[in-house]
Order: C-alpha cells, then sequence, then structure tokens
C-alpha cells in the first residue's frame, strides 16, 4: 500500500468539510471490505486515494428504524449483519434481511455496511435487489446540502453512483411494504459460499384474494447496474396468479435482462437462471402471502 492521509471525524458535517477542504483524491471508509482489498492490490480501476476518511464515528450513519407511517429507515453505517438480524426487517423486509445475510462471510457481514455495499456499485450486490424491489429511495449529503434520489437513480454503471465530490450516502429510506405482500431474494453462486452472485432476483408481490394487485422484481448481476424487470411486472399486474402467469413473467424477465460472459458464467446461462429464478421468486413470494393470511 502507498502513503495516504487518514482522517476520522465524529460528525457528519465533520466529514463533509474535510472533503470541502482537502478536494479531490479522498475516498471514504467504511466497512473497508471492499476499499482495502482495492487499496492492497493496488487496483487500476480506481485512483489510489491522497487520504482516507473513516465514517466509523459518525453516529448519525448508525442505526435501523421502523415507523409505519414513514417506513424503514437504515443508516448507510448499518452492518450486513445488523441488517440481517433485525427482527422489523425480518418481519417487514424479509428479501432485504436475506440480501444482506449473503454479503461474504459472518466476519464480512460484520464489517460490511449497506453505504459501503450500494456506493461500491457492483452489478452483483447482493442487497440491491431487494431493496430496488421496495423502491428505496437514498437521503444524500454533502457541501450543497441535502437531497433524496431513487437508489434506481442511485447507479450510473459499475462502480459509479450519482454521489458528487464530497457528497456521502447518509441513509436508506424504505417506504411501508403494502398489506397482504410477500417479497423473497434468491441468487446462484459458482460456489456455496462467500462468492459473488452470477445472478440475484428479488421478487415482491402485492395480492388482493389471488389477483396480483402489485408486482415489483428486480435483477442483480445481468446489466452494467442493479435493474427493474418493469414489463414482467406489467405482465403481472391485474392478473389472478398462477403457475402459468408466472412463466410467462419469468420469461419478460429473462428477456429484460443484459447479462455479460464471464468466469461466473455466460451470458446465456444468466438468461437462463434468471428465468428459472425469477419463476421461483414469484411462486414462492405468493406461497408466503397466503400463509399469512391464513
Amino acid at each position: 500500500m502507498r502513503t495516504f492521509e487518514y482522517f476520522a471525524p465524529s460528525s457528519l458535517q465533520e466529514a463533509i468539510d474535510i472533503f470541502r477542504q482537502r478536494g479531490d483524491g479522498g475516498r471514504l471508509l467504511a466497512g473497508g471490505t471492499d476499499l482495502v482489498v482495492q487499496m492492497k492490490e493496488g487496483a487500476t480501476k480506481f485512483p489510489y486515494p491522497s487520504y482516507v476518511v473513516s465514517l466509523r464515528r459518525v453516529q448519525e450513519l448508525k442505526g435501523i428504524e421502523f415507523d409505519e407511517s414513514t417506513g424503514l429507515r437504515i443508516g448507510a453505517g448499518a452492518t450486513m449483519a445488523e441488517v440481517a438480524a433485525s427482527p422489523v426487517v425480518r418481519e417487514r423486509y424479509r428479501a432485504v434481511a436475506e440480501g444482506a445475510g449473503l454479503v461474504g462471510s459472518l466476519q464480512t457481514m460484520n464489517m460490511a455496511t449497506v453505504g459501503g455495499n450500494l456506493c461500491n456499485a457492483a452489478p452483483s450486490a447482493d442487497i440491491a435487489p431487494s431493496l430496488l424491489a421496495h423502491e428505496a429511495e437514498c437521503h444524500i449529503a454533502g457541501p450543497a446540502g441535502e437531497r433524496t434520489l431513487s437508489l434506481e437513480s442511485f447507479f450510473l454503471g459499475p462502480g459509479q453512483t450519482a454521489l458528487q465530490p464530497g457528497e456521502l450516502l447518509v441513509e436508506v429510506r424504505v417506504p411501508p411494504p403494502p398489506s397482504n405482500s410477500g417479497g423473497i431474494y434468491v441468487r446462484h453462486t459458482p460456489r456455496k459460499q462467500m462468492d459473488i452472485a452470477a445472478v440475484g432476483v428479488a421478487a415482491l408481490l402485492t395480492l388482493a384474494g389471488e389477483r396480483i394487485e402489485r408486482a415489483r422484481i428486480a435483477l442483480g448481476a445481468v446489466a452494467p447496474t442493479p435493474v427493474r424487470a418493469r414489463q414482467a411486472e406489467a405482465l403481472l399486474e391485474g392478473q389472478a396468479a398462477s403457475a402459468e402467469l408466472f412463466a410467462r413473467a419469468a420469461e419478460a424477465a429473462m428477456a429484460e435482462a443484459r447479462p455479460i460472459s464471464d468466469v461466473r458464467g455466460s451470458a446465456d446461462f444468466r438468461r437462463h437462471l434468471v428465468r428459472v429464478m425469477t419463476e421461483r421468486c414469484l411462486r414462492e413470494a405468493a406461497e408466503g402471502v397466503r400463509a399469512c393470511a391464513q
């Protein structure tokens, strides 16, 4: 590793001021599970930082809170282990808890943060599809003030986000799930443990009896960013839930995927996985709603 300056602010404003004063060349350190590896390996994908700003002591970034009217707040500094273990997330946002519980080893989950995972902007990020399916928003703060944008707009490409110089992701806000909703996240990896998703699928269904009132499907690792399968969603809404309908929606989701071929799988294999996994997610999400209604 090369020489760099290190700062450990104790407040959000102090962190923002450091970036304002020091200018270009800085990087944020959240859990460090991505940045430290990149710096040790001398990654050429990102410029080597001249200074690093640790967010460990910034209390405004901590915590997981839920309100019946406004929904879920996940601080950017919340760890994957905290999200996966949170009773309210497990009960109300099952798919989010499932995604968080798949991020590396137990040691990694206790270090990796929600903010760091999202800001790393990997197309394969396990928590991103679930948050997309729940239509999460990002609350951002920086030298120019605060702003909020959809998570879908937050991702611009592999390793690229909508954050401007000196801006920080403060928290993720997730609206309350509608009544009679069920969600699930599944992924496929070449290895059983501690591997990056070749495909990830999150589905969220809201049922009125057997009619699908609302459908959300999000895909990971099959496009430059995590994406919504909007054509598949539109095909489902207003229709009676059935195995045939889920199969057709899965075909539509497969057609919307734009995967590449790499060491984790060919583009054709990934498209096949999208179809199989989407059909499974829809079936299990509907079964979850029915089970809660009994």
